[in-house]
Protein backbone atom coordinates (compact mmCIF):
# COMPACT_ATOMS: atom_id res chain seq x y z
CA UNK A 1 0.00 0.00 0.00
CA UNK A 2 1.21 3.68 -0.87
CA UNK A 3 0.36 7.08 -0.74
CA UNK A 4 0.30 8.71 -4.31
CA UNK A 5 -1.12 12.00 -5.90
CA UNK A 6 -4.75 11.66 -6.82
CA UNK A 7 -3.71 12.86 -10.27
CA UNK A 8 -1.42 9.46 -10.82
CA UNK A 9 -4.12 7.46 -9.54
CA UNK A 10 -5.82 7.02 -12.57
CA UNK A 11 -6.23 2.58 -13.40
CA UNK A 12 -5.19 1.91 -9.51
CA UNK A 13 -7.54 0.56 -6.69
CA UNK A 14 -8.36 2.68 -3.48
CA UNK A 15 -7.07 1.07 -0.48
CA UNK A 16 -9.79 2.72 1.66
CA UNK A 17 -12.82 4.49 1.81
CA UNK A 18 -13.10 8.09 0.59
CA UNK A 19 -15.71 9.60 2.73
CA UNK A 20 -17.05 12.68 1.60
CA UNK A 21 -19.09 15.42 3.15
CA UNK A 22 -21.37 18.32 1.66
CA UNK A 23 -24.81 19.79 1.56
CA UNK A 24 -26.11 17.68 4.21
CA UNK A 25 -24.49 13.98 2.60
CA UNK A 26 -21.87 12.12 4.78
CA UNK A 27 -20.76 8.81 3.55
CA UNK A 28 -18.35 7.33 1.31
CA UNK A 29 -17.92 8.88 -2.09
CA UNK A 30 -15.80 5.87 -3.50
CA UNK A 31 -15.38 2.40 -1.45
CA UNK A 32 -12.07 0.51 -0.87
CA UNK A 33 -11.39 -1.33 -3.65
CA UNK A 34 -12.90 1.17 -6.60
CA UNK A 35 -10.95 1.36 -9.16
CA UNK A 36 -10.05 5.35 -10.10
CA UNK A 37 -11.00 6.91 -12.95
CA UNK A 38 -10.07 10.11 -14.59
CA UNK A 39 -13.86 12.11 -13.81
CA UNK A 40 -12.93 10.95 -10.21
CA UNK A 41 -10.13 13.04 -9.84
CA UNK A 42 -11.77 16.40 -9.49
CA UNK A 43 -15.06 15.02 -7.05
CA UNK A 44 -11.73 13.50 -5.66
CA UNK A 45 -9.48 16.88 -4.98
CA UNK A 46 -13.23 18.84 -4.38
CA UNK A 47 -12.93 17.37 -0.77
CA UNK A 48 -9.03 17.62 -0.05
CA UNK A 49 -7.93 14.72 -1.36
CA UNK A 50 -4.38 15.78 -2.91
CA UNK A 51 -3.44 12.18 -2.22
CA UNK A 52 -4.97 8.45 -2.30
CA UNK A 53 -3.68 5.25 -0.19
CA UNK A 54 -3.81 2.52 -3.56
CA UNK A 55 -2.60 -0.84 -3.19
CA UNK A 56 -3.08 -3.72 -0.68
CA UNK A 57 -1.62 -2.91 2.93
CA UNK A 58 1.38 -4.13 4.60
CA UNK A 59 1.96 -7.41 6.02
CA UNK A 60 0.58 -7.44 9.51
CA UNK A 61 -2.02 -4.92 9.24
CA UNK A 62 -6.08 -5.27 9.09
CA UNK A 63 -8.30 -2.86 7.30
CA UNK A 64 -10.76 -0.68 9.23
CA UNK A 65 -13.50 -3.20 8.37
CA UNK A 66 -12.01 -6.82 9.03
CA UNK A 67 -11.56 -4.76 12.26
CA UNK A 68 -14.59 -3.91 13.30
CA UNK A 69 -16.08 -7.20 12.22
CA UNK A 70 -13.39 -9.09 14.34
CA UNK A 71 -14.56 -6.76 17.53
CA UNK A 72 -17.91 -7.35 16.89
CA UNK A 73 -17.65 -11.35 17.08
CA UNK A 74 -16.26 -11.16 20.33
CA UNK A 75 -19.02 -9.70 21.84
CA UNK A 76 -20.45 -13.56 20.96
CA UNK A 77 -23.89 -12.08 21.48
CA UNK A 78 -27.14 -13.43 20.87
CA UNK A 79 -29.83 -11.16 22.00
CA UNK A 80 -28.68 -7.99 18.74
CA UNK A 81 -27.47 -7.97 15.51
CA UNK A 82 -24.95 -5.48 14.11
CA UNK A 83 -24.91 -4.09 10.84
CA UNK A 84 -22.26 -3.05 8.35
CA UNK A 85 -19.12 -2.32 8.48
CA UNK A 86 -19.82 1.13 6.94
CA UNK A 87 -17.07 3.88 7.60
CA UNK A 88 -15.21 1.59 9.46
CA UNK A 89 -17.76 0.93 12.35
CA UNK A 90 -20.28 -2.48 13.33
CA UNK A 91 -23.17 -0.85 14.78
CA UNK A 92 -24.78 -3.24 17.64
CA UNK A 93 -28.26 -3.50 17.37
CA UNK A 94 -30.80 -4.43 20.30
CA UNK A 95 -33.13 -7.24 19.13
CA UNK A 96 -35.37 -7.12 22.59
CA UNK A 97 -36.58 -5.17 24.83
CA UNK A 98 -34.55 -5.00 28.01
CA UNK A 99 -31.22 -3.88 30.31
CA UNK A 100 -28.01 -3.83 28.58
CA UNK A 101 -25.28 -4.96 31.11
CA UNK A 102 -21.81 -3.49 29.97
CA UNK A 103 -17.92 -5.63 31.64
CA UNK A 104 -16.97 -1.70 32.30
CA UNK A 105 -13.23 -2.89 33.39
CA UNK A 106 -12.85 -5.00 30.54
CA UNK A 107 -14.60 -2.40 28.23
CA UNK A 108 -11.62 -0.15 29.65
CA UNK A 109 -8.95 -2.75 28.85
CA UNK A 110 -9.86 -3.25 25.18
CA UNK A 111 -10.07 0.35 24.95
CA UNK A 112 -6.17 0.71 26.66
CA UNK A 113 -4.81 -1.30 23.91
CA UNK A 114 -4.01 1.49 21.21
CA UNK A 115 -6.17 1.78 17.99
CA UNK A 116 -9.32 0.44 18.76
CA UNK A 117 -12.15 2.21 20.12
CA UNK A 118 -15.54 0.91 21.59
CA UNK A 119 -18.43 2.99 22.66
CA UNK A 120 -21.42 1.76 23.96
CA UNK A 121 -24.32 2.75 26.26
CA UNK A 122 -23.96 2.92 29.65
CA UNK A 123 -24.44 -0.42 32.07
CA UNK A 124 -27.45 -1.38 33.37
CA UNK A 125 -29.20 1.21 30.12
CA UNK A 126 -32.90 0.39 29.42
CA UNK A 127 -32.79 -0.32 25.88
CA UNK A 128 -35.78 -0.99 23.62
CA UNK A 129 -36.11 -3.26 20.37
CA UNK A 130 -34.02 -2.00 17.85
CA UNK A 131 -31.95 0.70 19.81
CA UNK A 132 -27.84 0.70 19.02
CA UNK A 133 -26.08 0.21 22.09
CA UNK A 134 -22.82 -0.58 20.61
CA UNK A 135 -20.36 0.71 18.47
CA UNK A 136 -17.27 -1.05 17.28
CA UNK A 137 -13.89 0.30 14.98
CA UNK A 138 -10.66 1.61 14.93
CA UNK A 139 -8.79 5.10 15.06
CA UNK A 140 -6.41 4.63 11.81
CA UNK A 141 -7.40 3.16 8.55
CA UNK A 142 -5.01 0.25 9.62
CA UNK A 143 -3.96 -1.37 12.50
CA UNK A 144 -1.64 -4.06 13.47
CA UNK A 145 -2.76 -7.22 13.49
CA UNK A 146 -1.75 -7.96 17.18
CA UNK A 147 -4.05 -5.18 18.31
CA UNK A 148 -7.16 -7.22 17.33
CA UNK A 149 -5.95 -10.51 18.43
CA UNK A 150 -5.21 -8.76 21.98
CA UNK A 151 -8.78 -7.73 22.16
CA UNK A 152 -9.46 -11.26 21.63
CA UNK A 153 -7.39 -13.08 23.89
CA UNK A 154 -8.51 -10.50 26.48
CA UNK A 155 -12.24 -11.43 26.08
CA UNK A 156 -11.65 -14.86 26.33
CA UNK A 157 -14.72 -16.42 28.13
CA UNK A 158 -16.01 -13.21 29.55
CA UNK A 159 -18.59 -11.19 28.12
CA UNK A 160 -18.39 -7.69 27.26
CA UNK A 161 -22.08 -7.07 26.68
CA UNK A 162 -25.17 -8.66 27.65
CA UNK A 163 -28.14 -7.77 26.39
CA UNK A 164 -30.70 -9.43 29.33
CA UNK A 165 -34.64 -9.14 28.26
CA UNK A 166 -37.31 -8.83 31.15
CA UNK A 167 -38.97 -11.83 32.59
CA UNK A 168 -42.49 -12.41 33.58
CA UNK A 169 -43.10 -11.15 37.29
CA UNK A 170 -45.95 -11.84 39.36
CA UNK A 171 -46.21 -8.82 41.81
CA UNK A 172 -47.46 -8.36 45.19
CA UNK A 173 -48.20 -4.97 46.23
CA UNK A 174 -48.32 -4.31 50.51
CA UNK A 175 -49.36 -0.62 50.82
CA UNK A 176 -49.05 0.39 54.95
CA UNK A 177 -49.98 3.20 57.14
CA UNK A 178 -52.69 3.13 59.49
CA UNK A 179 -54.14 6.76 57.94
CA UNK A 180 -54.63 4.60 54.47
CA UNK A 181 -56.20 1.42 56.23
CA UNK A 182 -58.32 3.62 58.53
CA UNK A 183 -59.75 5.22 55.08
CA UNK A 184 -58.84 8.78 56.91
CA UNK A 185 -56.67 9.65 53.41
CA UNK A 186 -56.96 8.19 50.05
CA UNK A 187 -54.38 6.03 48.78
CA UNK A 188 -52.02 7.67 46.16
CA UNK A 189 -49.67 4.27 45.70
CA UNK A 190 -51.52 1.84 43.75
CA UNK A 191 -52.30 3.93 40.55
CA UNK A 192 -48.57 4.71 40.58
CA UNK A 193 -46.89 1.28 40.77
CA UNK A 194 -49.75 0.15 38.61
CA UNK A 195 -48.88 2.68 35.60
CA UNK A 196 -44.95 1.70 36.50
CA UNK A 197 -45.31 -1.63 36.09
CA UNK A 198 -46.76 -1.39 32.18
CA UNK A 199 -43.78 -0.88 30.52
CA UNK A 200 -42.70 -4.59 32.24
CA UNK A 201 -44.15 -8.33 31.88
CA UNK A 202 -45.62 -7.64 34.97
CA UNK A 203 -49.12 -9.23 36.57
CA UNK A 204 -50.58 -8.01 39.66
CA UNK A 205 -51.85 -11.11 41.66
CA UNK A 206 -52.66 -8.35 44.39
CA UNK A 207 -52.99 -5.29 46.46
CA UNK A 208 -53.16 -5.58 50.17
CA UNK A 209 -53.42 -1.88 52.74
CA UNK A 210 -52.11 -2.80 55.96
CA UNK A 211 -52.03 -1.11 59.32
CA UNK A 212 -49.17 0.05 61.39
CA UNK A 213 -48.97 -3.67 62.72
CA UNK A 214 -45.67 -5.77 61.75
CA UNK A 215 -47.78 -9.19 62.59
CA UNK A 216 -50.87 -7.90 59.58
CA UNK A 217 -48.00 -6.66 57.31
CA UNK A 218 -45.68 -10.08 57.82
CA UNK A 219 -49.52 -12.23 57.28
CA UNK A 220 -50.18 -9.86 53.93
CA UNK A 221 -46.87 -10.68 52.56
CA UNK A 222 -47.17 -14.54 53.31
CA UNK A 223 -50.64 -14.53 51.83
CA UNK A 224 -49.57 -12.75 48.61
CA UNK A 225 -46.46 -15.22 48.13
CA UNK A 226 -48.74 -18.19 48.68
CA UNK A 227 -50.90 -16.83 45.94
CA UNK A 228 -47.69 -16.71 43.72
CA UNK A 229 -46.29 -13.68 44.20
CA UNK A 230 -42.40 -13.66 43.16
CA UNK A 231 -41.89 -10.21 43.50
CA UNK A 232 -42.90 -8.21 46.15
CA UNK A 233 -43.36 -4.05 46.26
CA UNK A 234 -43.80 -2.33 49.90
CA UNK A 235 -44.65 1.14 50.19
CA UNK A 236 -45.09 3.59 53.27
CA UNK A 237 -43.12 3.20 57.00
CA UNK A 238 -39.90 3.20 54.77
CA UNK A 239 -37.87 6.10 57.13
CA UNK A 240 -35.88 5.59 60.19
CA UNK A 241 -38.81 7.16 62.69
CA UNK A 242 -39.58 4.04 65.66
CA UNK A 243 -43.02 3.86 64.29
CA UNK A 244 -41.63 2.89 60.32
CA UNK A 245 -42.39 -0.91 60.83
CA UNK A 246 -42.48 -1.98 57.41
CA UNK A 247 -38.26 -2.43 57.66
CA UNK A 248 -39.19 -4.80 60.41
CA UNK A 249 -41.75 -6.69 59.04
CA UNK A 250 -39.62 -7.60 56.00
CA UNK A 251 -36.82 -9.01 58.36
CA UNK A 252 -39.53 -10.97 60.40
CA UNK A 253 -40.65 -12.41 56.85
CA UNK A 254 -37.14 -13.87 57.08
CA UNK A 255 -35.75 -11.93 53.97
CA UNK A 256 -31.78 -10.74 53.60
CA UNK A 257 -32.05 -7.04 53.36
CA UNK A 258 -29.35 -5.95 51.10
CA UNK A 259 -29.61 -2.36 51.66
CA UNK A 260 -31.94 0.03 53.72
CA UNK A 261 -30.90 3.27 51.84
CA UNK A 262 -29.02 4.18 48.60
CA UNK A 263 -26.90 6.62 47.82
CA UNK A 264 -29.75 8.58 45.65
CA UNK A 265 -32.04 10.88 45.59
CA UNK A 266 -35.34 10.60 45.49
CA UNK A 267 -35.46 7.62 46.97
CA UNK A 268 -32.93 7.63 49.73
CA UNK A 269 -34.85 5.15 51.95
CA UNK A 270 -35.40 2.65 49.07
CA UNK A 271 -35.11 -1.41 50.43
CA UNK A 272 -33.62 -3.97 48.89
CA UNK A 273 -33.80 -7.48 49.71
CA UNK A 274 -34.31 -11.00 48.54
CA UNK A 275 -36.11 -14.04 50.26
CA UNK A 276 -34.77 -16.50 48.66
CA UNK A 277 -35.04 -15.85 45.31
CA UNK A 278 -38.05 -13.39 45.32
CA UNK A 279 -37.00 -9.93 45.50
CA UNK A 280 -38.70 -7.57 47.67
CA UNK A 281 -38.51 -3.61 47.42
CA UNK A 282 -39.20 -0.96 50.08
CA UNK A 283 -40.52 2.00 48.18
CA UNK A 284 -40.28 5.32 49.83
CA UNK A 285 -43.15 8.15 49.45
CA UNK A 286 -41.48 9.66 46.71
CA UNK A 287 -42.49 7.70 44.41
CA UNK A 288 -45.81 9.04 44.75
CA UNK A 289 -45.17 12.86 44.31
CA UNK A 290 -42.37 12.88 41.85
CA UNK A 291 -41.70 10.98 38.00
CA UNK A 292 -38.35 9.15 38.50
CA UNK A 293 -37.35 8.13 41.76
CA UNK A 294 -35.33 5.20 42.44
CA UNK A 295 -37.79 2.77 41.83
CA UNK A 296 -37.64 3.65 38.17
CA UNK A 297 -34.10 2.44 38.32
CA UNK A 298 -34.55 -0.77 40.21
CA UNK A 299 -37.17 -2.30 38.53
CA UNK A 300 -35.67 -3.16 34.88
CA UNK A 301 -32.73 -5.15 36.94
CA UNK A 302 -35.47 -6.47 38.69
CA UNK A 303 -37.33 -8.15 36.03
CA UNK A 304 -34.03 -9.67 34.26
CA UNK A 305 -33.36 -11.58 36.85
CA UNK A 306 -30.48 -10.61 37.93
CA UNK A 307 -29.53 -9.80 41.77
CA UNK A 308 -28.92 -6.65 43.27
CA UNK A 309 -25.34 -6.65 45.29
CA UNK A 310 -24.73 -3.86 47.94
CA UNK A 311 -21.37 -3.04 46.13
CA UNK A 312 -24.00 -1.82 43.05
CA UNK A 313 -26.22 -0.08 45.05
CA UNK A 314 -23.49 1.48 46.77
CA UNK A 315 -22.20 2.99 43.27
CA UNK A 316 -25.87 4.76 43.00
CA UNK A 317 -24.01 7.96 44.61
CA UNK A 318 -22.05 8.86 41.13
CA UNK A 319 -25.25 9.98 39.01
CA UNK A 320 -27.68 9.29 42.25
CA UNK A 321 -28.66 12.95 42.32
CA UNK A 322 -31.88 13.70 39.93
CA UNK A 323 -32.15 16.92 37.91
CA UNK A 324 -35.59 16.91 38.47
CA UNK A 325 -36.14 18.25 35.07
CA UNK A 326 -39.32 19.19 33.43
CA UNK A 327 -39.94 17.37 31.47
CA UNK A 328 -38.23 14.19 33.14
CA UNK A 329 -35.77 12.88 30.59
CA UNK A 330 -35.77 9.74 32.42
CA UNK A 331 -33.68 7.11 30.81
CA UNK A 332 -31.60 9.79 28.93
CA UNK A 333 -30.35 11.58 31.83
CA UNK A 334 -27.45 10.75 34.17
CA UNK A 335 -29.58 9.47 37.00
CA UNK A 336 -29.69 6.27 37.63
CA UNK A 337 -26.33 5.20 36.63
CA UNK A 338 -24.40 2.62 38.57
Amino acid sequence: MKSIKTEEAVGMALAHDVTAMYDGFKGALFKRGHVIKEEDIEKLLDIGKKTVYVGEPDEGLLHEDECARRLAEITGISEGHFTGPAEGKMLLISDIKGMLRIDTELLREINSIGDITIATLPDHYRVEKDTAVASMRIVPLYTEKEQIERAEELSGDRKLIRLLPYKEKKVGVIITGSEVYSGRISDKFEPVIRKKLEYYPAEIVGVKICDDDKLMIVEVARELLGGGADLLVFTGGMSVDPDDLTPGAIRELGADIVSHGVPAQPGNMTLVAYLGDIPILGVPGAAISLPTTMLDVMLPQIFTGERFTKKELISLGDGGLCQKCRPCHYPNCTFGRY
